[in-house]
Formats: structure tokens, C-alpha cells, sequence
């Protein structure tokens, strides 16, 4: 994992001097996006991907199709499926959602 974050841009979310959530861009794409458990649904995520929209320019992100909760976020945040792909990267059985944001705009 070290030599990972070298190629990534990192922005870390803090609550009451606490890191609560961070985000991770390279280029145009979003690579991570975590909050931890107890923070989610408090906006936190919302203000990361919006920092990464903004500011960093990222417009698009793969998520894993199993994960429900954060393909639902990227929908409501105005992201479409444009690709899918059986597998992950590593080959594994995962599957990828390649989502990219409207070009709208639209949430």
C-alpha cells in the first residue's frame, strides 16, 4: 500500500481534530474515498467528493457493483455508469462499475 499513495493526491477529512474521512485523486479520477463508520451520513463524504469535483477536477470513479450504498452515492451526486467489467484490476470476481459525472452537472 505505501507505494500506492505516492500516486495519489490526498485530502483528510477531520471532526474536533479527529481524521473522520479521506479522499485520494489522481488526474481526473477519484481512486478512494473512505469515511469511517461513525461518520457516515453526516456529509462528510459529500464535502470529500465535492473537494475532488471542485478542486481537484476529478470526474470519474470506479466503484465495486456490490457495493450499494456507495454506487447509490455516486448516483445522487450525479455520476452514470458509462462501463462495467466482471472483474477487478487484480482480475478478481469483483465487479466494476466505471461511473463518470454528468456532464450536466445534475445531482
Amino acid at each position: 500500500m505505501a507505494d500506492y499513495f505516492p500516486h495519489v493526491r490526498l485530502v483528510v477529512a477531520e471532526v474536533d481534530g479527529q481524521v473522520v474521512g479521506f479522499a485520494g485523486t489522481a488526474g481526473d479520477t477519484l481512486e478512494m474515498l473512505f469515511v469511517d463508520a461513525a461518520h457516515r451520513g453526516s456529509g462528510v463524504g459529500s464535502v470529500l467528493l465535492a473537494h475532488a469535483v471542485d478542486d481537484c477536477g476529478i470526474t470519474r470513479v470506479d466503484v465495486n457493483e456490490d457495493n450499494v450504498d456507495a454506487v447509490g452515492f455516486y448516483r445522487r451526486r450525479g455520476f452514470v455508469e458509462f462501463e462495467r467489467s466482471a472483474l477487478d484490476e487484480q482480475g478478481r470476481p469483483y465487479p466494476i462499475l466505471r461511473m463518470v459525472r454528468d456532464a450536466s452537472g445534475n445531482p
